[in-house]
């Protein structure tokens, strides 16, 4: 298998173990099991487990920023743009692969490369809505740069409150992805749409 190939490979049976057990609990032995290899060939890729726990959650993480600058670059209107990065949020973390985890459920966020690469997902996303607001209002930045933090928070926040099941009804019925992330979204809109555009 090319190597591009089999380190792919590597990281899709690491995603699933690191997701069903956390970090610590995870082996590499069960991960090259998982994978179908040795342990060798394991190491050839990551020297060791804290170098493959790191390799997925930059690529989850750079996931998630992507899909915040796909959501503000599909429209110019700014109801839809706060629409689209909600969605966005809600989307990652319904993803079956669980990714999500690994980003802002990580047991690992005392470790100084992980917590560094989790706040960069914050600042990189309301790094992208900033200037999409500062654009629009006229605001300083430091108070774009807070009402955009503000913003993310509450995606990815309800996201994951949602995905919980802690919105479902006595009678297990739950509020379909698109009609939470809808609300939310509503919410957020009546907030930042307070904020009179610059002429």
């Amino acid at each position: 298998m090319p190597r591009r190939e089999r380190r792919a490979q590597l990281l899709d049976s690491a995603l699933e173990v690191f997701v069903a057990h956390g970090y610590h609990s995870a082996a590499m032995d069960d991960i090259a099991e998982r994978a179908g290899v040795s342990k060798p060939v394991l190491y050839q890729h990551f020297p060791g487990k804290l170098e493959l726990y790191l390799a997925l959650l930059d690529e989850s993480c750079e996931s998630i920023t992507d899909k915040i600058r796909e959501a503000l670059a599909s429209t110019s209107d700014n109801k839809q743009r706060v629409a689209a990065a909600i969605a966005a949020f809600y989307a990652y973390v319904a993803n079956d692969t669980g990714a999500f985890r690994l980003v802002f459920e990580s047991d690992l966020t005392n470790e100084p490369a992980v917590r560094e690469r989790v706040d960069r997902v914050t600042e990189d996303s309301a790094a992208s809505i900033a200037i999409v607001i500062q654009q629009d209002t006229g605001l300083p930045m430091q108070a774009c740069r807070l009402l955009a933090v503000s913003l993310v928070g509450m995606g990815q926040v309800s996201a994951r409150f949602w995905l919980a099941g802690n919105v479902d009804s006595e009678e297990g019925e739950r509020i379909t992805q698109s009609d939470a992330a809808a609300l939310v979204a509503a919410l957020a809109w009546r907030g930042i749409g307070g904020y009179p555009k610059e002429q």
